[in-house]
């Protein structure tokens, strides 16, 4: 069964995006499953991308849709007021302008009262590490589209280690091309390819680090 929404997002159709989220909303649609047909068409977006079928203009409008995706969701997110202790730095790697998923992510995050630390995009492994040690980071999450930029994740993996900050950090690696070859090769705790499975992760490493304070 085809996923209508899925395509127009794919598409960059806007007003049907738009609309169909609007019809799911009414339907009964929880936010996090409307935000992966979404994500998941934003996937689609990327591997158009990097097959030079859709350009540069194409991903910033795709990014534009989503955040009005997002506002139609917000007030259907629970939020929870208080800022909870553990802190969280999320950034795009260095090479990689691919945002969509980790400011969903990041959103998802903030909206249950975690402290997100956002670098942006194109994030060098040694900023990564600097706002470890100046946020006292418990996850880094790191986001990745680019197939060629993996190698720069695990020279962040790397800068830990050499700082006698990695088993103090859990590293999660999020995005198109990463897979369980990805996580080995970088050295990273965690990966996922969806929103639902990474919010899964993130949620128990929080749970677990919470637990332990």
């Amino acid at each position: 069964m085809k996923d209508e929404l899925q395509i127009a997002m794919a598409d960059l159709d806007e007003e049907r995006t738009l609309m169909l989220v609007e019809e799911r909303v009414k339907a009964g649609y929880s936010s996090v499953e409307i935000i992966e047909s979404c994500r998941r068409g934003v996937e689609v977006v990327g591997e158009k991308y990097s097959d030079s079928h859709y350009y540069l203009s194409d991903l910033i409008m795709s990014e534009e849709i989503l955040k009005g995706v997002m506002r139609i969701l917000e007030p259907y997110i629970p939020t929870n007021g208080s800022v909870k202790g553990l802190s969280i730095v999320m950034g795009t790697i260095e090479g990689d302008i691919h945002d969509l998923g980790k400011n969903i992510i990041i959103y998802l995050l903030r909206s249950s009262g975690y402290q997100v630390h956002d670098l942006g995009v194109d994030v060098t492994p040694e900023r990564f590490i600097q706002a470890v040690n100046e946020t006292k980071a418990s996850i880094l999450g790191i986001s990745v589209l680019l197939s060629f930029c993996i190698g720069s994740i695990k020279k962040v993996v790397d800068l830990l280690e050499d700082a006698g900050l990695r088993d103090k950090v859990k590293v999660v690696v999020g995005g198109y091309p990463v897979n369980q070859e990805v996580k080995e090769f970088t050295g990273a705790d965690f990966y996922a390819n969806d929103v639902t499975e990474a919010m899964r992760i993130y949620r128990e490493i929080l749970e677990i680090k919470e637990d332990s304070v």
